[in-house]
């Protein structure tokens, strides 16, 4: 669990610098920030989508993930934890700076569908090596930093989200680590590329999404891997 928890360590700190620094930040500099990091999650999603040895697989994948997600309401739910939060910290003004739900669901997906999560915690856990979560960690503390430059507090809280997801994998990384092949991780990667190029899309504002409707593609594209080689025999 080491490298989850240093992980969640550099979100809080990079989280709570970047609200600190935000509060300093013209609307017009916080906008420039927020594009930027934006283009940036733009180049990181298409160099995960491009992993994909057959994007018929992504699109099955996002789809079936995507109809799940509306049947079950994943981004209502998420959306209402992270405006329960908010109610809870409105009292304070310094920790409800910013768009502080947005921030917390933005920042939960973008920690959370890159091939670094998965690999790292089941690394983490099988052989007890942190190497990729702390490479990981030093990534989303700076990503952490910008966003919450300009979303504030919401991004902090998404550490707790980070804390339960890869521990999850950590914890159960002996199991993964016997279902996943090289395929599926490909697969899985890729799929969630898509999801990030759709994380920028919606902080650009071109268009809002329902992201977190897309994450159970996370768990068709591994399946629809298997089911594949399957058929193939």
């Amino acid at each position: 669990m080491t490298g989850t928890l240093v992980n969640t360590a550099a979100v809080l700190v990079g989280g709570l610098a970047g609200t600190l620094l935000g509060s300093g930040l013209s609307e017009r500099i916080r906008e420039t920030v927020i594009t930027g990091m934006s283009l940036v999650v733009v180049v990181l999603g298409m160099k995960m989508a491009l992993e994909t040895s057959n994007i018929l697989i992504v699109l099955g994948s996002i789809t079936l993930g995507g109809i799940t997600g509306e049947i079950i309401h994943l981004q209502r739910r998420l959306d209402s934890l992270g405006n329960f939060l908010e109610r809870k910290i409105s009292k304070y003004p310094f920790l409800s700076r910013g768009k502080f739900s947005q921030g917390f669901v933005t920042a939960s997906l973008l920690f959370c569908v890159g091939p670094m999560t998965i690999l790292g915690s089941i690394q983490d856990g099988l052989s007890g090596d942190s190497s990729l979560l702390i490479v990981k960690s030093v990534l989303d503390g700076f990503a952490a930093l910008a966003f919450a430059s300009v979303l504030g507090m919401g991004v902090t809280f998404s550490a707790v989200v980070v804390l339960v997801v890869q521990g999850s994998l950590t914890l159960g990384s002996s199991l993964f680590s016997e279902i996943l092949t090289e395929g599926m991780v490909s697969e899985l990667t890729a799929t969630g590329g898509v999801i990030m190029l759709g994380i920028a899309v919606h902080m650009l504002e071109l268009k809002k999404l329902r992201l977190a409707n897309y994450l159970p593609a996370l768990l068709f594209a591994p399946l629809i891997v298997w089911i594949s080689c399957i058929i193939q025999g």
